[in-house]
């Protein structure tokens, strides 16, 4: 009898076919986290992000007391919405402001709790009568990552976790919310109920990749792919009817119910609420995405992005599409989506505004390997032979080989890094300040996917909709085109005769500007930065912020009140001149941001009667 050997790249195929199917992504949406359709569930309200539209608003289908469609003002973009139990909030294009609005009302009136350009918002999270997000402050990295939170009637709850914790996603319930922490990927919940105790030491030391939160009770994705739930049962919401390893892909929680979408065709399950979850109204319906209120289900359909609900929230109408025309399955964002690819139809939907990108599975790495696949194991011989002691050592030789090759790969790189930049002597570089020009690139230029983590300052600050913007060198005199010159303090003070008085040729904002000539005999213009104090005591004034609600208080009353739009235009303006004063140059925007923010503004009044855009 002989023994079978695994060969090393049958192996090598094994493990990443597993890992291409763990791969895949664990979308989840619950009756508190944000997504493109959102649930009320006091008013029988549903609501969505409208597809293929110029502005990519919100309209809602409200029930009670009569059925009727209404168009959310403002008419602008929003690339995510969070329902509670009377109002749901709604997350502008960038992530720099949010809006809510209370559906008990006979009309929806926006009230903005949120404006900043800097410190951005991501995941949205909307429970029964709070509202938490993740802080992606642009200026202040050590923030990056922190939630706030905030009451029903738009103030900032106490209710919060400490600045020391740091999440990557977080979700709503009944009076607390918890969240994945980034460094240990273990769960951490707050709030004034005491379930959210209980629900943190249930999950324990669980490494989670995706959770959840209903009214009482969470469910997220272990490690290992399995779906965990823990807190209330009383009515058997944590009972999942069949949990194999990755069986779902989207998760929907409610008040004593839950839902899932099945990965293998897109059909639904439900479990829990005392048996009352019935979904056979919607047998054979595939679905995209789900969602939960208090008491009913609703998904967006597969086939023609239509909402569909069942539940006994929504009685005598189960299984019938709302009639609130085609709903963005995703967010529109700016970017070609080369990591995961496009959705498909993505530049209908978006209307030319963005894309949809497909999501990435970027938690699989932290997903716990299977076992290779076992095989029938032939007889035991009664004598083993033992593997031969060259094998063993070429196979040693050869690890050390690879792990030698990468190791001088990139200690040759650090030091041709050192040479190449000067950094490793200690000599202090000073970038060219030649003017850049700015030229117009495509929309989908300058902006990262939304599921690379993370923007940059630079595009962050930007709305949406905007036109990307792009720096360019001005002339050819660098020797590398695409890598700023840098010169060392002493090469400047000699092209500038030590910055004489007599080179001087101006003075710009924080710093003079003297006339010089390099040693290859160019003659440049160089700013030299002060930091003198009458530049701190100018720059430390103390510069009042108008909100948009206030801005009618300051105007002449013969003007009239602004719009909506006009008055979010002139709070921008302001914004964007506040932080051209910054000390720091690192603080103030660069000419990049300044343009899109201005070109942002103007488009804003665009078709605003008596404006200045639409030349009445």
């Amino acid at each position: 009898m002989t023994k079978l050997h695994l060969s090393p790249v049958f192996l090598s195929v094994t493990t990443l076919s597993l890992l291409s199917i763990l791969s895949s992504p664990f979308l989840t949406h619950a009756l508190g986290s944000g997504s493109t359709i959102a649930v009320i569930s006091a008013t029988s309200t549903v609501c969505g992000v409208a597809a293929s539209q110029p502005s990519l608003s919100i309209t809602c289908y409200r029930r009670t007391p009569i059925a009727e469609i209404i168009t959310v003002q403002p008419n602008v973009s929003f690339s995510a919405i969070s329902g509670g139990s009377t109002f749901f909030c709604g997350l502008r294009s960038g992530g720099y402001a949010f809006l809510c609005w209370d559906t008990s009302n006979s009309f929806f009136e926006p009230r903005r709790v949120y404006i900043n350009n800097t410190a951005l918002l991501q995941n949205l999270s909307v429970g029964d009568n709070h509202v938490c997000a993740i802080v992606n402050d642009t200026s202040h990295v050590n923030k990056t990552g922190t939630v706030t939170c905030w009451r029903g009637d738009g103030n900032v709850s106490r209710q919060s976790p400490s600045e020391g914790d740091k999440f990557k996603s977080i979700s709503s319930g009944s009076g607390f919310s918890c969240g994945i922490l980034m460094e240990s990927n273990r769960i951490k919940c707050w709030g004034n109920n005491a379930i959210a105790r209980e629900i943190e030491l249930g999950f324990s030391d669980m490494t989670i990749l995706n959770l959840e939160v209903g009214g009482l009770h969470v469910c997220g994705v272990n490690s290992s792919g399995a779906l965990v739930c823990k807190g209330d049962n009383s009515s058997g919401q944590l009972n999942v009817p069949s949990n194999n390893v990755l069986e779902y892909s989207q998760l929907a929680l409610g008040a004593s119910h839950s839902c899932a979408i099945r990965r293998n065709n897109g059909s639904v399950v439900c479990w829990g609420g005392g048996g009352e979850y019935n979904v056979s109204e919607i047998q054979g319906v595939f679905f995209e995405s789900i969602v939960s209120g208090s008491n009913f289900s609703c998904g967006l359909v597969s086939r023609d992005f239509s909402i569909m609900c069942w539940g006994p929230g929504w009685p005598n109408a189960s299984g019938t599409r709302l009639p609130l025309g085609e709903v963005l399955p995703g967010p529109c964002v700016q970017s070609s989506c080369s990591e995961c690819g496009l959705y498909p139809r993505s530049e209908k939907l978006c209307s030319g505004s963005g894309n949809i990108c497909k999501p990435c599975g970027s938690n699989s790495s932290l997903l716990t390997p299977l076992a290779p696949p076992s095989f029938p194991s032939a007889p035991s011989p009664s004598i083993v032979p033992k593997s031969s002691p060259s094998n063993d050592l070429t196979t040693g030789l050869l690890v050390f080989a690879i792990v030698g090759s990468v190791g001088g790969l990139a200690g040759i790189c650090t030091i041709i890094y050192c040479l190449w930049t000067g950094v490793c002597f200690g000599k202090k570089k000073v970038h060219n300040s030649v003017q850049p020009t700015i030229t117009r690139a495509g929309s989908n230029g300058g902006l990262t996917s939304n599921n690379s983590g993370l923007n940059s300052r630079s595009s962050t600050i930007r709305h949406q909709s905007s036109r990307a913007m792009r720096r360019q060198r001005s002339g050819t005199s660098s020797k590398h085109a695409d890598r700023a010159e840098e010169f060392s303090l002493a090469e400047l003070a000699a092209a500038t005769n030590n910055f004489s008085v007599e080179n001087r040729i101006g003075a710009g904002s924080f710093g003079v500007v003297y006339r010089g000539k390099l040693k290859d005999g160019r003659e440049v213009a160089i700013k030299r930065g002060e930091t003198g104090q009458k530049m701190k005591k100018f720059q430390e004034k103390e510069m009042p912020i108008i909100m948009v609600n206030e801005l009618g208080r300051i105007l002449d009353p013969r003007v009239g009140q602004p719009e909506f739009n006009e008055a979010e235009a002139v709070e921008l303006v302001g914004y964007t001149a506040m932080h051209c004063v910054n000390l720091e140059g690192k603080d103030r925007p660069t000419m990049t941001d300044i343009v899109s923010n201005l070109e942002r503004a103007l488009s804003l009044c665009d078709g605003s009667h008596g404006s200045i855009s639409s030349g009445s």
